[in-house]
């Protein structure tokens, strides 16, 4: 099979597209062939060593690239009892030091961290649900914000931040969403009731919204104490990427790194398919080109949406 991988640390620049021995899965295992799978900005991390440097990645000669998917199952392992050949499947790799991984022809994951695709939902979108709407799902979980309480997601036009907008509204939160002035109504259609452009400066113009400050922030957009000065006294704060300020004020401060949990995945898909929930994809890309994918990802800009890899 054909796999996206790194044989040398360093950052986009270094991936391969290999051809290596299709994997078998272990007895807790399902193999997937993959439909449609999704580049992130943890792939950067992944691929420059980050991942290693932090000691979530040991050492090795080759590293395999891709957190999520959509497929088909295509093998199961001795000991499955859950999944069927056959059947279409969301996935989400924890283990971050796999030879090979998601973006591949096939993948193996353990049983317990793949659900039912949506019903109907293209796969690119799907594909994008696993890791980001797990993500999204736990953050919320872990700012605990009272019904009808006032959530700021920072960074809301991204592809955690877009979700979070979306499951904050479904669960009662009134969402203040912050991005690019060019987004707003996009984010308003998704159900924020409030919103300020990142030109503006945040806690000033929260406050000018929400007078005494929101109840928590999920900081997609890592801006760290700018996004909790506008916090009220008591909330939470959660960052996803290591960078949650000291706490003050009272406020709780949480670094959120996600867990597969496949009853999560599962409430996502089942959003999803019911329509509740959507995914932005920017453009689908040949594996082949895998290189020049994670460069473009790797370099950011205004682009709406995933780029995903499909074999």
């Amino acid at each position: 099979m054909r796999a996206v991988v790194v044989r040398s640390l360093g950052g986009p620049g270094k991936i391969e597209v290999i051809e290596t021995p299709t994997p078998v899965p272990d007895p807790h295992e399902v193999l997937v062939r993959v439909v449609a799978a999704p580049l992130h900005p943890a792939d950067f991390q992944s691929t420059s060593g980050m991942y290693v440097q932090f000691g979530a990645a040991a050492e090795a000669d080759q590293y395999g690239v891709g957190i999520d998917v959509a497929g088909i199952v295509e093998a199961v392992g001795a000991d499955v009892s859950t999944v069927a050949v056959g059947q279409p499947v969301i996935g989400l790799q924890e283990r971050l030091d796999q030879r090979t991984a998601c973006q591949a022809e096939y993948v193996v994951l353990e049983e317990w961290a793949v659900a039912p695709a949506p019903k109907d939902v293209p796969w690119s979108e799907a594909a994008g649900l696993p890791l980001n709407g797990v993500t999204a799902w736990q953050a919320l979980d872990a700012l605990a914000v009272p019904p009808t309480g006032w959530v700021l997601i920072t960074g809301a036009a991204g592809a955690v931040g877009r979700l979070a907008v979306q499951l904050a509204t479904l669960r009662g939160r009134r969402v203040l969403a912050q991005a690019r002035e060019s987004d707003e109504n996009a984010l308003r259609e998704l159900g924020a009731v409030e919103f300020v452009s990142r030109e503006e400066s945040l806690g000033p113009a929260v406050r000018a919204l929400v007078p005494g400050g929101v109840d928590g922030v999920l900081d997609a957009a890592t801006m760290g104490v700018a996004a909790m000065d506008a916090v009220a006294h008591g909330g939470s704060y959660v960052s996803l990427l290591n960078s949650a300020p000291q706490q003050r004020r009272g406020i709780t401060s949480i670094n959120w790194a996600y867990r597969t949990d496949r009853a999560q995945l599962g409430l996502v898909s089942a959003l999803s398919a019911s329509g509740a929930l959507s995914v932005a994809v920017a453009e689908t890309i040949p594996l082949d080109d895998a290189r020049s994918a994670h460069e473009r990802n790797a370099a950011g800009g205004a682009r709406r949406g995933l780029l995903v890899l499909t074999p």
